[in-house]
């Protein structure tokens, strides 16, 4: 019964796979998942971490991929590269002087060029937060 209430859901449904507004107005995602909160909609914790986990995956492959050093330069400092990709996106490899600190392991540079940056402007708590944890390798928690 599984497959055949799946298959019949999706074509009813549809499988529209970003947020849109139903045909009454409430935003929906997926197969008529309604997300809308006027309408109790949403999602739970648990499935908000099992879409962080794969978007973890998704960003540390990119950031891989276009960055191999990055694989040897520590946890947390590799950490702050896919939270940078995570937050910006692609707009990350623009950062050419910072990510060559990096790539030299000039650490302390590194960080301070992120300083300077429009992105520590935009959001300079969280600029401080994973300038450190480039600087120091370090986890930094708020």
């Amino acid at each position: 019964m599984h497959q055949q209430l799946t298959n019949h859901l999706m074509q009813e449904e549809g499988e529209i796979l970003h947020a849109y507004k139903d045909h009454l107005g409430y935003w929906t995602i997926g197969v008529g998942r309604l997300i809308d909160n006027r309408r109790g909609g949403g999602i739970t914790h648990e499935e908000a971490q099992y879409l962080l986990q794969n978007d973890i995956k998704k960003h540390t492959k990119i950031v891989l991929e276009e960055l191999p050093w990055a694989e040897f330069i520590g946890d947390a400092r590799l950490g702050a590269l896919i939270s940078m990709h995570f937050q910006m996106g692609n707009s990350l490899f623009d950062f050419k002087v910072t990510l060559g600190h990096m790539a030299r392991n000039e650490w302390d540079e590194a960080a301070v060029q992120m300083l300077k940056s429009k992105w520590a402007q935009q959001t300079p708590n969280r600029d401080k937060r994973v300038s450190e944890m480039v600087r120091t390798n370090s986890w930094q928690n708020q």
